[in-house]
């Protein structure tokens, strides 16, 4: 398979075998391309750089995205190489993920390289629209947006808010899609003549506005699709169409464990080298014990944290049956964990944490909506009661 530009080829994933014991382990690629996404992030200024560009008004880092994306050839991980993609796997994207989320970069790529990839995978990857769609979102010339609120767990998909006429008009309101105003092309759920169907709409095209919504976290600001008779493709009926939106929305939701792990893996390492160099009574604060027992705590969350991530990575990786239920784990603990690390963040840094000029918060809000996003720690347990036949009290 091609290897993105600077990082090493990934490795194909071999099948899932019953009763195989999941890979924690991250791989020579994967170290490899953690240390090529990781030193690209670094050149960039990292979170003091997206600190800065934050009030620009941008929808998201074009210059960014595109060495990413293109340059480097991320946004293809999960596109088979036969459609211009790097045929890698879940494992791989996750470690893009980890890195993203350490530095809270303001790129599509949750959005795009996997909720609407992997959605389009579910439509038939065989189609030439199809086909011609994923190539483009491989090779950073389109960027796709899945249109369903962030918020929308995998396995509780709600009613479609848009209505779709005999000849593909599409007609309706979406409120609290990420990235949408970074969109190319728009993935619109909707019910039609024949029932739920998956439609592709040109986000430029007559009919579509796009606005933006009350964002907490400033970095992937969700936004109002309205389409008013916008012109849309069929890309999949019913059956097809439900199961490729199910299918990206686990996707994404066990590929977020990795970002909150990421993201928590920051706030961790940036605690403990502030509190190592601010002194207080004559030594560093760190050194009290009162802080070495919460931050000892924080790195086990952390600790079981990256097991959850990696176990549900793996499990999507292999397409292993035990796949919604390493999601529904790591969905439920990671992003507590999160938020967790970055409140102690803040508090550990003291007065400076609580400031706008340190980019503390802007972990803090990610942390939060990432808690929201794909479904809530509580719904992911709720869900895991019944994949496990445990029934609820």
């Amino acid at each position: 398979m091609t290897a993105p530009s600077g990082a090493p080829a990934p490795t194909e994933p071999a099948p899932a075998q019953p009763g195989a014991d999941p890979d924690l382990l991250y791989s020579e690629p994967e170290q490899d391309l953690r240390a090529a996404v990781r030193s690209l992030l670094t050149d960039r200024g990292g979170p003091a750089a997206v600190l800065a560009d934050l009030e620009s008004g941008r929808a998201y880092d074009t210059g960014l995205w595109r060495s990413l994306a293109t340059d480097m050839g991320t946004a293809g991980l999960l596109v088979p190489e036969k459609l211009g993609g790097q045929g890698a796997s879940a494992r791989e994207a996750a470690v893009v993920l980890e890195e993203l989320g350490r530095a809270v970069a303001p790129v599509p790529y949750l959005t795009s390289a996997v909720l609407a990839v992997t959605a389009l995978l579910g439509c038939g990857a065989d189609r030439p629209d199809v086909a011609a769609s994923l190539a483009a979102l491989a090779e950073g010339r389109s960027v796709g947006v899945l249109a369903v609120p962030l918020p929308t767990a995998p396995g509780a998909l709600p009613e479609p808010s848009v209505r779709a006429a005999a000849d593909g008009a599409l007609t309706g309101e979406v409120t609290g899609v990420a990235d949408a105003a970074a969109a190319d092309v728009l993935l619109v759920p909707a019910d039609g003549p024949y029932g739920y169907a998956l439609y592709a709409v040109d986000a430029t095209a007559d009919g579509v506005r796009t606005g933006p919504g009350i964002p907490l976290d400033l970095t992937r600001v969700p936004a109002r699709i309205t389409l008013d008779r916008a012109a849309g493709r069929l890309l999949a009926g019913p059956e097809t169409a439900r199961a490729a939106v199910t299918g990206a929305l686990l996707t994404g939701a066990g590929l977020l464990a990795s970002e909150q792990l990421g993201l928590a893996e920051w706030c961790l390492a940036e605690t403990v080298r502030h509190t190592a160099q601010r002194t207080q009574f004559g030594r560093p604060v760190g050194s009290f014990q009162a802080l070495k027992h919460r931050m000892a705590a924080l790195w086990l969350d952390v600790a079981s944290a990256r097991a959850a991530a990696r176990n549900a990575a793996d499990a999507l990786a292999t397409g292993s049956p035990d796949a919604p239920v390493a999601v529904a784990v790591a969905q439920a603990y990671c992003a507590p964990v999160a938020v967790r690390a970055a409140e102690e963040c803040i508090q550990l840094h003291g007065g400076i944490g609580m400031t706008w000029e340190h980019p503390a918060h802007l972990f803090l809000k990610r942390a939060k909506t990432d808690e929201t996003a794909l479904g809530t720690p509580g719904r992911h347990r709720a869900a895991l009661a019944e994949l496990v036949d445990i029934p609820a009290p």
